[in-house]
């Protein structure tokens, strides 16, 4: 059965608290939103402002493929700004809750029939599709809801929704509420709000109880806790319920079309999302990488390829040997079984001090541990520094060289300086290296961060540059240090 798409981000999503979107950004989004071949695009409210009229316009002439839709109030001059839109269709909005009678509208049942009749026929007599939809549907008298509904078709209405604005429906009750409205000679739309967390549960039990279209938007965003997540909906249907219904969503493309929203909209897009969120093809447990590894389908009941995306192996304390070389060999870093080993004790250490690990903090650790296995004629054995307010900074360092060991101490500016300088005072016993830059960047936010420490050494007349990585930016810098003048030491094949 096909299953048609309405997407409403840039109206019901845009209601979202903080988002505005410009008419340039709509129009981005909406060609995105027709890429992907969504049928009906709702591209806003016509009545809100000239601007957002403005908006819709460059939409309706853009000539896309989607029908383009904009909401209206059961008001005539809610559709006339439509009208001057060019839209193809009106979703007219009609309250049919007690509730809102009452409380919202200060009319009464008839009164609301009655308004809905002149304006369906308005719209109509003006060349528009109707959608009639029934706000706060689900919380309505139903034998109410079904003379609304019924006398909307017989007034020419194209389409019914009835709308669970305020998401009070479980799946259960919602299959029964469509399945008991299925009688209808006309289409039923499933429109979802997700105040408990159920709107893609209760789309979904829609569409079996007999909807054959389904409202929602990119990244389930919307107002309040939001509506049904598109993208959800659409990968679901077409993994879960054997072929038995279809969309002309390219699911290829949603990803793309979730981080233009994300971008577009400001609306942060939480890691564990399903389908779009970054960790979703993201394994870290050694047990969960090396069975994908082995065979994807142990793990992962989507396939990052169905998505246009790609699986990553996550490094951090959980992590296991065989998820860790997958990792490096991603990031072209070719080590062997010791190299392995000691990279993996590191990642350990290192996560086990509440560190998340990027791939730049990997790469870095990767570089650490290749390094030590070059032979090193000078090693640090030790650095002690001494700062603070109204004190010297003050550095001691030991160094080794073959089986000679070399105390040095001396001050300076900071604490990396004095270091440098007693470097330099144990240097001068054998070689004549002198420093000729030093930069550092923390590798990651945060005060715990990775500090990536880089030099430029030289003797005589050749200069070499090196780095040093360590939490520590003493001993990075140190180590930057130590390593620029074991390679010089080494090109120049000077024995110590």
């Amino acid at each position: 059965m096909k299953i048609n798409v309405l997407d409403t981000t840039l109206r019901d999503g845009e209601q979202t608290p903080g988002v505005s979107l410009t008419s340039n950004e709509k129009l981005r989004i909406a060609k995105k939103l027709d890429e992907i071949g969504v049928d009906i695009i709702e591209a806003g409210s016509a009545i809100t402002s000239e601007g957002e009229k403005e908006a819709i316009r460059q939409i309706t002439h853009q000539g896309l493929n989607a029908e383009i839709s904009s909401f209206a109030r059961s008001l005539k001059g809610d559709i006339d700004s439509c009208i001057d839109c060019d839209v193809d269709c009106v979703n007219l909005v009609v309250s049919t809750s007690d509730i809102h009678i009452k409380y919202k509208l200060n009319s009464s049942r008839d009164e609301v029939i009655e308004n809905m009749v002149s304006n369906i026929e308005y719209a109509k007599d003006h060349g528009l599709i109707v959608e009639l939809s029934a706000e706060d549907a689900t919380r309505t008298d139903f034998e109410y809801l079904k003379k609304v509904f019924q006398t909307a078709l017989d007034t020419g209405a194209d389409r019914l929704c009835p709308c669970d604005t305020v998401g009070v429906l479980t799946p259960e009750k919602s299959y029964d509420f469509y399945n008991k409205l299925s009688f209808l000679d006309g289409p039923l739309s499933a429109h979802c709000h997700n105040d408990y967390g159920l709107a893609v549960a209760n789309t979904l039990e829609a569409i079996r109880g007999g909807a054959t279209i389904i409202h929602g938007t990119i990244n389930g965003i919307g107002e309040r806790a939001g509506n049904a997540s598109l993208e959800e909906i659409v990968v679901a249907l077409n993994n879960l319920y054997e072929g038995k219904y279809t969309t002309d969503i390219k699911i290829n493309q949603l990803y793309n079309a979730s981080k233009l929203v994300s971008r577009t909209t400001g609306v942060y897009l939480q890691p564990n999302k399903a389908i779009v969120g970054e960790n979703v093809f993201a394994h870290e447990s050694g047990i969960h990488a090396d069975g994908v590894i082995k065979n994807a389908s142990t793990y992962e009941s989507i396939t990052p390829e169905l998505l246009g995306r790609h699986r990553k192996f996550v490094v951090g304390k959980h992590t296991g040997t065989k998820g860790l070389k997958n990792r490096l060999e991603e990031l072209g870093i070719d080590v062997d079984k010791e190299q392995l080993l000691e990279i993996f004790k590191q990642v350990k250490d290192f996560s086990d001090k509440g560190k998340c690990l990027t791939d730049v903090d990997l790469q870095a650790i990767s570089d650490k541990v290749l390094e030590k296995d070059m032979k090193q004629k000078v090693n640090l054995e030790e650095v002690t520094v001494v700062s603070g307010n109204n004190v010297t900074p003050t550095a001691s360092v030991k160094l080794k060289t073959g089986d000679s060991e070399i105390l040095e101490s001396s001050t300076g500016l900071g604490p990396v300086d004095a270091a440098y300088n007693a470097v330099k005072k144990c240097l001068n016993e054998f070689s004549d290296v002198e420093l000729e830059e030093f930069h550092v960047d923390a590798i990651t936010g945060g005060a715990d961060a990775l500090i990536d420490v880089i030099t430029k050494v030289s003797l005589g007349d050749k200069v070499i540059s090196s780095r040093g990585t360590d939490s520590d930016i003493i001993i990075a810098s140190v180590e930057s240090y130590l390593t620029g003048v074991n390679r010089l030491l080494e090109e120049n094949d000077e024995d110590l």
